[in-house]
């Protein structure tokens, strides 16, 4: 087999016109928005693997940045993972190169022709092209998997086409996954994502009403991924230093919803009592895993009854998080 080519080592390299970038060599390149990076995306990731590291290949996935529903003017499904995060995740599935096309007016024009030849082609250098069979590229979505093949044969790469797998409740999905959580079912979501759902944000200082009553909490804002339905979860926290990358910081309770005891505005926050933790969390970034569903949120006739729903939520979180693996 022939040596490997190197490829790019940051956690994603954007593609635009201003700033063209370029493999070092041959790519084995798998294309999609791969949103969850949930299991369908991490089997073909593994099948492309093997066809990648035979034939001597650097294994590349082309994702597209924004989503392209909000370019074109329509409203973009909610997003379960970051970009920073997706990248995280395809390269722990076995992608060794990220590429992100930034996706705006001028490149949603481009011909499918157009689209094989400079991007896939001749800016990133594919010699095979792994997509699914629902695959539409190109402006008006003109271009199938047919066009690609056909286009592939006059350019020199191949087009490897990919089943879509499931199980029993069906073909794996982003939309499975965001229906599991607006129903808050997080077994059902980490069912197809094959580990549980995060999101991510910043510790903002709030009304501090949590340390009256004894249960100090982190407001976690500027949140992009989907939260789940509104609630009381058993949650494990990780810290994100600057670079994105992820330490325990320990484990909590955390109640998604409006307050209705305590706030009358019905402004939605995400509020983590850290168990057993003492210390100023403002301004860090947390990505916080949900691990079960204790309870709806609901309205108590004042704070006494708040604080001892609260302690008994914390128990009952401390039970459900101590045989549950580390994430």
């Amino acid at each position: 087999m022939a040596a490997r080519p190197s490829h790019p080592s940051p956690p994603f390299l954007r593609i635009d016109d201003a700033a063209p970038a370029a493999p070092s060599g041959p790519e084995l390149l798998i294309v999609g928005n791969f949103d969850g990076v949930h299991r369908g995306h991490q089997a073909v990731l593994a099948h492309a693997r093997r066809i990648a590291d035979g034939a001597g290949l650097v294994t590349a996935v082309l994702t597209f940045d924004p989503h392209p529903a909000s370019v074109l003017g329509r409203e973009p499904p909610a997003a379960l993972t970051t970009l920073a995060r997706k990248s995280e995740l395809l390269r722990a599935a076995g992608a060794e190169a990220v590429w992100v096309r930034t996706f705006d007016r001028d490149f949603a024009a481009w011909s499918p022709e157009r689209f094989a030849r400079e991007l896939v082609k001749e800016q990133l250098r594919s010699a095979i092209v792994v997509v699914g069979d629902n695959f539409r590229f190109g402006a008006q979505r003109a271009g199938d998997h047919a066009l690609l093949r056909t286009l592939g044969a006059a350019l020199d790469f191949s087009v490897e086409p990919h089943p879509m797998s499931g199980d029993a409740g069906g073909p794996f999905s982003s939309t499975r996954v965001r229906a599991a959580l607006a129903e808050g079912d997080l077994a059902g979501a980490a069912a197809v994502l094959g580990r549980r759902h995060a999101f991510s944000g910043v510790v903002r200082e709030g009304e501090k009403r949590g340390r009256t009553i004894g249960f100090p909490t982190a407001n976690v804002e500027d949140v992009t991924e989907l939260v789940p339905k509104n609630g009381v979860y058993a949650v494990a926290v990780d810290e994100l230093d600057e670079a994105g990358t992820a330490r325990p910081l320990g484990q909590g309770v955390m109640n998604v919803g409006v307050r209705p005891t305590v706030d009358g505005t019905g402004r939605r926050t995400q509020e983590v009592h850290l168990l057993d933790f003492a210390g100023d969390l403002y301004g860090r970034a947390l990505r916080v895993h949900l691990v079960a569903r204790l309870r709806d949120e609901q309205k108590f006739d004042g704070l006494p009854a708040l604080k001892a729903q609260i302690a008994q939520d914390a128990a009952e979180a401390r039970a459900r998080l101590s045989g549950a693996p580390s994430e």
